[in-house]
């Protein structure tokens, strides 16, 4: 599919500190609604993996988690806390490299990096020490979300959850995309031409985690509270696609 010669990006407005239970669509609607600009079929709206997760409850006191032997040495091998040891081990399927302050890890959704992608920025730790998980399962935080906003504004957005993430043999992070609904997500182009005619034979283009990266560039890293973005210009859609169609699978791994 051809993208659009121009795409335009807006910060939403006026988003609160989200709170475990609170109706993100309504919040997401509402700051739509102050925008004041015209919405249509087609636009996406890219969220925060941190405020989808604090709407989900995925907030987790360090006190309520019992830290295993494993946990406990590797802690010790990594200076971490046994206890958020335990929950990364908890949302992973395999510890892939260790070192004193990293413990990287194939995450159960897929993706490899730090931590499982549990932070402890942004939260509130008045009550103690606590760690935020990513959600259970983004690509349904998506769809539901692309569902909700649908009822409240009349437009079939497309849905993308961002989150920061490390890349092998690249300083800083990157914002990619960990759940998807409504939109494209890879573009593949093997058997279509270049501009000489010659076949394209593995070229497929990864449009969410370029659509990711581009607005986490907006919502920042740090104290700016600029947790959403609307995307406009893409054309409409209705794809199937998810942030799983990103994952490539095990047998292609060649550095395991």
């Amino acid at each position: 599919m051809n993208l659009p010669a121009s795409l335009r990006f807006h910060v939403l407005p006026d988003i609160p500190m989200i709170l475990a239970g609170d109706d993100l669509a309504a919040i997401i609607a509402a700051s739509l609604e102050r925008l004041a600009v015209p919405l249509a079929d087609g636009d996406l709206v890219v969220l925060a993996q941190k405020i989808v997760s604090k709407a989900e409850g995925r907030l987790i006191p360090l006190h309520t988690v019992t830290a295993s032997e494993r946990a406990i040495e590797l802690a010790k091998e990594t200076d971490k806390d046994p206890r958020l040891v335990q929950l990364i081990l908890d949302e992973s399927s395999e510890v892939m490299r260790k070192r004193p302050g990293v413990l990287i890890v194939r995450h159960r959704l897929g993706n490899v990096g730090a931590h499982a992608g549990i932070d402890q920025s942004n939260v509130d730790h008045a009550g103690g020490d606590c760690a935020l998980l990513l959600p259970e399962d983004p690509d349904r935080s998506a769809a539901e979300l692309r569902e909700r906003l649908h009822g409240l504004t009349g437009c079939r957005f497309g849905v993308l959850i961002a989150d920061s993430m490390n890349r092998a043999w690249r300083l800083g992070t990157i914002g990619g995309a960990i759940g998807c609904a409504g939109f494209t997500v890879l573009d593949d182009l093997r058997g279509t031409n270049d501009l000489y005619g010659r076949e394209l034979k593995v070229t497929v283009i990864n449009r969410a985690d370029s659509l990711a990266a581009a607005a986490c560039l907006l919502m920042g890293e740090s104290i700016q509270r600029t947790p959403a973005v609307l995307i406009q210009g893409l054309p409409p859609e209705d794809s199937a696609q998810s942030a799983r169609d990103l994952i490539r699978p095990l047998a292609e791994d060649m550095f395991r």
